[in-house]
This record gives structure tokens, C-alpha cells and sequence, in this order.
């Protein structure tokens, strides 16, 4: 285990997390590296013999120093915005494993992808596709494209992150699929090289992927058969980790459920992981500065916040919340909140923690969609973030300073 107690204090791979919080301070994310690669390997077992690709999924964790670490391990990339190209390339990622995916791309990220040579535009709509044909026309560069299907799937998760449904803003409608590639097809600015599909994220089991997977392939069948063959099936992501108790099937069973659900399809498989890359590759440290009592709560305030940490108060998310040191001090009933004034402003409820003022905290769980999620709300800055190899910690992002948070503003002159 990456995270684990030893002698009584929680560390991450060998250095304790009290050591980290003395050096680079509160509130801070730390991820581990072992962890990171770890979890990355599960696909690449998983996917030995099949012609294939894992994109991580970006918008889970874009730190620098994460995506720099994937891409040594040979990961493509799975991108939603412009920003997030910037981000890859900057860390050292081949632009020619990216695909770009989501709902809004504008035409500067069109014509910054297609001058990357990115791998594929994952496109959503209709009106997208005459986009990125013009787009690519102005440029004289012919856009590789896929169209991100909605295979009308429940991903059975929370409403908030489920994608494949009919009513999802994702993806073009399956019953509209064929006829959007007969189109495409016959437009010479782009070039048609796949298919793909996201029904949503944080899976506990296959069955759901397994279903949209076998649509997907049977669409891909008919493409092929009208004279529309195509390089690559993207099946997504989504795959979940455990967050309590909950029983959440292994990688190698969601890519070996998938690859029986592809059947005998020659194309290329692509992946886009994100939180079973780096979900449990990271707590949040924080430490306790109240104890507060009133008639009918007992409140663990932390320096951590729901700027900090969004997903509890965002998804009503259940993280757990462990004591850094073991004490000895009596276990009570707490709820962990931060100091922005908000009710909603909390990490976590009705937890049973023997802890006290000064005392460290470690939220579990918190390396996917925990700083990605993070504002200045309340002007407070963002928490640093710090990556652990063995007995080795490097800080991996600063912690913000207050002048940086107005450092782009300006005061007219009245």
C-alpha cells in the first residue's frame, strides 16, 4: 500500500505525511508515484497482445508532474479544452497520442489541436463536425475526426457524472450516428479514423460499459460493411475505486469484459482512464484548527475547504478521514468543515475521530478531481501539491500567495 501507518503514523511510500506537512505546510495534496504507476500498469497487463492505447483522462489530475510521469510510461492523453492541450504538451506528451473530446470546443482550440497534429477530435455534434471541416479547410490541414456516440446506457452512478444517457449533453444520439458518418464522409477537410463512447464515471462494474461497448462495435460493423472502415474504437473510461466500502470490480475485468464485447473487430482500442489512474494515488493533508462544540454538533474546523476540496459539498461525496498520528485521545462524533462561509462547506460529516487541535488530517481518495476541482473562493489560495517517490517528496506546485490572486486584476481610473 502506498499510503499506510508505520509506527503509529500514516505515510506515504516511505516518508511520513507529518514529515511533508512540516516541510512544504497545510493544506496540500500529496501524491504518490508507486501508486501512479501502479494503477497505470493494471491497463497495460490487462491490454498485453491487443493493439491499444490508454489516454488518461486530464481533467482528473493535470498536474505537471503527473502527466510528465504517464507519458514516460508511454500514456496517450485524453483532453476536454485547449488549456488542457497546453498542459500536455508542456509536460512532454506526444500531441500525436491526444485525443480531444467535449461538448464546446471553439475554433481556436480546433485550429490549435489540428496545428499539434493531435491524434483524433472526438466530435459531439453535427454542428461541430461543419466546424472543424472549416476550420481545417482555412488551415489546409485535414482533421482526423471520431464521433463520440451516446449509446443511451446507464452507467449506473451519480446522475452528475452519468454520460451515455439520451438526455446527456454528450455525444451525438446512436439513431443519428450512421447517418452524421455518411456525411462526414463525403467532406474533404476531414478524415474519419474512429469511433468512440463515454456512458460516465465511476463504474463499480463492467456490465454497463460491457453493453455500450457491443453497440458501439455492432455500429462499427455497419460502418465498415457501407464502405466507412474505420482505425479505432474508443471505449471511454470511467472505471471507479473504492472510496469506502463499496465492491468495485478490477481493471482487468472491465478491459477483459470489454474486449469480449468488442469480439473479433480489428480496429485499435483506445481507453481514457482518469480516477482509477490517480484516485487513489492522493490524500489531501490538512490540520485541525478548532474544536467546536455547540448543543448538538461536535466540528473538527480545518484548514482545508470546500475550495480546497469540492467533491463532498459538489456530489455529497463520501472521502474517508483518517488521524495522521494514532492517539490516544477519546474518539468522538465530528463533522470535518473548513473555514469559507458556507454551509456546505464541509469534508466530511458524522465521522467518528479521536483528534484534536494542531492534529493532521488525510482525506483518502483525493488524487482525482480534488485540485482540478479547486478555486479562490473566498480569496483563499490554492494548496500546493507535493509527489512522493519512496523517501523522496518534491513539491510539485506552489502554494499560492495572496498578491497572486489579484495579480491580473485592474483598478480604473474614475
Amino acid at each position: 500500500m502506498s499510503f499506510a501507518y508505520r509506527n503509529g503514523v500514516l505515510c506515504a511510500e516511505r516518508i511520513s505525511l507529518q514529515t511533508i506537512a512540516r516541510r512544504f505546510g497545510t493544506p496540500c495534496y500529496v501524491y504518490s508515484r508507486r501508486e501512479i504507476e501502479h494503477n497505470y500498469g493494471e491497463f497495460t497487463r490487462a491490454l498485453v497482445g491487443r493493439d491499444a492505447l490508454v489516454c488518461y483522462s486530464v481533467k482528473a489530475n493535470c498536474n505537471l508532474a503527473v502527466l510528465a510521469l504517464l507519458s514516460r510510461l508511454g500514456a496517450g492523453f485524453d483532453i476536454v479544452s485547449g488549456g488542457e492541450l497546453a498542459r500536455v504538451r508542456a509536460a512532454g506528451g506526444d500531441p500525436r497520442k491526444v485525443v480531444f473530446s467535449g461538448v464546446g470546443k471553439s475554433e481556436a482550440e480546433i485550429a490549435q489541436a489540428l496545428r499539434a497534429r493531435i491524434l483524433c477530435l472526438n466530435v459531439e455534434s453535427e454542428p461541430e463536425l461543419l466546424r472543424v471541416a472549416a476550420v481545417a479547410r482555412r488551415l489546409g490541414i485535414r482533421a482526423p475526426i471520431a464521433f463520440r456516440v451516446n449509446p443511451d446506457i446507464d452507467a449506473r452512478t451519480h446522475p452528475y457524472i452519468a454520460t451515455g444517457l439520451k438526455g446527456s449533453k454528450f455525444g451525438v444520439p446512436y439513431a443519428q450516428a450512421e447517418r452524421l458518418y455518411r456525411k462526414a464522409v463525403r467532406l474533404r477537410d476531414v478524415e474519419l479514423i474512429g469511433i468512440g463512447c463515454h456512458i460516465g464515471s465511476q463504474m463499480r462494474v463492467p456490465d454497463p460499459l460491457a453493453d455500450a461497448v457491443r453497440r458501439i462495435a455492432a455500429l462499427a460493423t455497419r460502418l465498415a460493411d457501407a464502405g466507412i472502415p474505420l482505425r479505432h474504437i474508443d471505449i471511454g473510461g470511467g472505471m471507479g475505486i473504492r472510496y469506502r466500502k463499496e465492491r468495485v470490480a478490477p481493471i482487468g475485468r472491465f478491459v477483459a469484459r470489454c474486449l469480449k464485447a468488442l469480439g473479433t473487430r480489428p480496429e485499435a482500442l483506445i481507453l481514457d482512464p482518469g480516477r482509477s489512474i490517480v484516485g487513489s494515488a492522493g490524500v489531501l493533508l490538512t490540520r485541525v484548527e478548532y474544536v467546536k462544540r455547540t448543543a448538538r454538533k461536535r466540528f473538527l474546523v480545518v484548514d482545508a475547504a470546500m475550495n480546497d476540496f469540492l467533491r463532498p459539498a459538489l456530489y455529497g461525496a463520501w472521502h474517508d478521514v483518517v488521524a495522521v498520528r494514532k492517539s490516544r485521545r477519546r474518539p468522538a462524533l465530528y463533522d470535518v468543515v473548513g473555514p469559507v462561509c458556507e454551509s456546505g462547506d464541509f469534508l466530511a460529516q458524522r465521522r467518528t475521530l479521536a483528534a484534536g487541535e494542531g492534529d493532521l488530517l488525510a482525506v483518502k481518495s483525493a488524487g482525482a478531481y480534488g485540485m482540478v476541482l479547486s478555486s479562490n473562493y473566498n480569496s483563499r489560495p490554492r494548496a500546493a501539491e507535493v509527489l512522493v517517490d519512496g523517501r523522496e517528496a518534491r513539491l510539485v506546485r506552489r502554494r499560492e500567495r495572496a498578491e497572486t490572486l489579484y495579480a491580473g486584476e485592474l483598478v480604473p481610473r474614475w
